[in-house]
């Protein structure tokens, strides 16, 4: 496993709600993030047809621009969500998990901007586009250990 890769599942393991979606990073290296939503009860939004609530969809697609950072950043810095905006396609296919794909394509000393889109099976069929633009805030390391547990993997 790349350090990378290892950066963005230490990452991942630190977000209680991530863990608790089941979210598991399936590649992660300079070229971008790919995050996995297993399908599960705990995402439908409709129980009669089993579609996907797009808060799921949301929380994928947040968690995988905002830990897309690591794959462009030397080390772990706290980068909150400033802004993020998703364009639906379609709707997610019932009981098949969804993939999430983001990259950074633009990092300044203050803001990181990340692109990426939501699929399952194809990603040149996409369930949603998204944009997001995040604050740097620096290195971790006041920040009660997060950067330790990043970085060092001690989670």
């Amino acid at each position: 496993m790349s350090s990378i890769q290892e950066r963005a599942q230490n990452f991942l393991s630190v977000l209680r709600h991530c863990q608790h979606l089941g979210l598991s990073v399936e590649q992660a290296d300079e070229n971008g993030l790919i995050i996995k939503l297993p399908y599960s009860d705990k995402i439908v939004g409709n129980p009669v047809t089993g579609l996907i609530h797009g808060g799921a969809i949301t929380t994928l697609m947040d968690t995988c621009c905002g830990i897309s950072t690591v794959c462009y950043l030397p080390s772990f810095e706290i980068c909150p969500t400033l802004d993020l905006r998703i364009d639906y396609m379609r709707p997610a296919e019932p009981g098949k998990p969804i993939f999430g794909f983001a990259e950074c394509y633009r990092v300044t000393p203050t803001v990181i901007f990340t692109r990426g889109v939501a699929y399952q099976e194809d990603r040149e069929q996409p369930i949603a586009h998204v944009v997001g633009t995040f604050m740097r805030m620096g290195k971790a390391a006041e920040q009660g250990g997060l950067n330790g547990k990043v970085d060092g993997g001690a989670v």
